[in-house]
C-alpha cells in the first residue's frame, strides 16, 4: 500500500482520500483487506507504530469521505459483500484530472440550498462549464432585478443596477438602512454584475478555477437573497 504512515498522519482528508483512491483496483477493493494489508506493510515481526489506531481512523475517514463523494461505490461484481467497493467512473474521471481535489471541493460549496433562478448556472458547473455557470449565475440577478422593479430592457448590467439600489429612489433600496449601507448595496450589484456579467457577454472569459466559478454562483446567490428581502419588503 503506497501510503506511508506520515501521510495518514498529516494529509488533509482530502488529499488522503485521493493518495487512498489511487491504490484501489478499478475492479473492486474491500475496507477490511486494505486495513489488513497496512497492518502487515513491513512484514510479520515490523514493529507497529504506537499511534495505530489513530492511523486506521484516519484511512477509515479517508474512506469514508471516498464514499461520501461518490467516487467509489458498491461493486457489482461482489454485491452481496457489504465491504467490496469499487471505483466510479466519477472516481476514474477524478483520478485523471489534477485538479480533482479543487473540482470536489468547488462542488461542496453549491451542495446546499441555492435560490431557485440558479438552475441553470448550478447545471452548467455540473457539467464543468464554469464559464457559462459564472455568466448565467449573474444573468440570473440581472432578470431577477429586472422583473421585480419593473424597470425597462434598455437599462442593462451596471446601469440596471445602479437605478433599481439609488439610495435616492431605487425600488429595491432598503429605506431603513442609512445612506452609505444604501449607496454600498448598489455597489456591491453594480460591481458584481459589472465583473462577472458584462466581460463574458462581450468576450471571450476564461473560468478554469472551479473554485471561483462556485464563489461566483455563491455570489449571485447572496444577490438574488438580497432581491427576494426588497421584493418582501414591497409586498402588501
Amino acid at each position: 500500500m503506497a501510503i506511508s504512515h506520515d501521510d495518514i498522519r498529516n494529509l488533509p482528508l482530502p488529499h488522503l482520500g485521493f493518495k487512498l483512491l489511487s491504490t484501489i483496483s478499478v475492479e473492486q477493493a474491500n475496507f477490511n483487506n486494505l486495513i489488513q494489508s497496512f497492518k502487515q506493510a513491513g512484514g510479520y515481526n515490523t514493529p507497529q507504530p504506537q499511534d495505530m489506531d489513530v492511523l486506521l481512523s484516519r484511512l477509515s475517514d479517508a474512506w469514508a469521505w471516498l464514499e461520501a463523494h461518490a467516487l467509489i461505490g458498491p461493486s457489482a461484481q461482489n454485491p452481496q459483500g457489504s465491504n467490496w467497493q469499487r471505483l466510479t467512473s466519477v472516481g476514474r474521471e477524478a483520478l485523471a484530472d489534477p485538479a480533482a481535489v479543487a473540482q470536489v471541493w468547488a462542488a461542496d460549496r453549491l451542495a446546499g440550498d441555492l435560490h431557485s433562478a440558479l438552475s441553470s448556472a448550478r447545471s452548467n458547473f455540473a457539467l464543468g462549464d464554469y464559464e457559462t455557470a459564472s455568466f448565467a449565475a449573474m444573468k440570473a440577478v440581472e432578470v431577477e432585478v429586472r422583473r421585480v422593479t419593473g424597470l425597462p430592457n434598455e437599462l442593462l448590467g451596471v446601469n440596471l443596477m445602479r437605478k433599481a439600489f439609488s439610495p435616492k429612489d431605487g425600488p429595491l433600496r432598503d429605506p431603513g438602512a442609512e445612506g452609505g449601507e444604501q449607496q454600498a448595496t448598489a455597489d456591491l450589484f453594480a460591481g458584481a454584475i459589472g465583473a462577472y456579467k458584462n466581460p463574458a457577454s462581450h468576450r471571450t472569459v476564461k473560468f478554469e478555477d472551479p473554485m471561483e466559478a462556485a464563489e461566483v454562483i455563491q455570489l449571485a446567490d447572496l444577490l438574488l437573497r438580497i432581491v427576494q428581502r426588497a421584493e418582501a419588503r414591497e409586498r402588501p
